[in-house]
């Protein structure tokens, strides 16, 4: 299992929404509004005050993936936010120890799965 986070632009969101949305399976996503800056950024900060006020908005996507969904999910969100400009945004891979669906108490991969759809919420 893999969490996959990404960094991209407010404005990339629905292009890739609409990639993720079109993938067989996929299992879901979190979006949280965040702010931050990368390495171009601290090589123009000239004062502290500058550092701490002049933040960038970028969308974060965090998503709990089973290995063999990863490559489709990170290719769909790689492809869906370029623009080839700087502050595309980034995107990281990383191991999931555990997973549990709190409703249910599956673990792991049947967390991750697609829950019946048919059951009320």
């Amino acid at each position: 299992m893999k969490l996959i986070v990404a960094y991209i632009q407010p404005h990339a969101l629905t292009r890739v929404e609409h990639a993720l949305l079109h993938l067989p399976d996929f299992p879901g996503l979190s979006v949280s509004e965040v702010r931050g800056f990368g390495q171009g950024k601290v090589r123009q900060v000239h004062t502290v005050r500058e550092a701490l006020t002049e933040f960038t908005g970028k969308v974060r996507l965090e998503i709990a993936a089973l290995d063999e969904q990863t490559e489709a999910i990170v290719g769909a969100i790689a492809t869906a936010a370029h623009s080839g400009r700087r502050g595309d945004g980034k995107i990281l891979v990383l191991d999931l120890a555990a997973a549990v669906r709190i409703r249910t108490g599956d673990r792991d991969g049947q967390a991750i799965r697609s829950a019946d759809l048919d059951e009320p919420a």
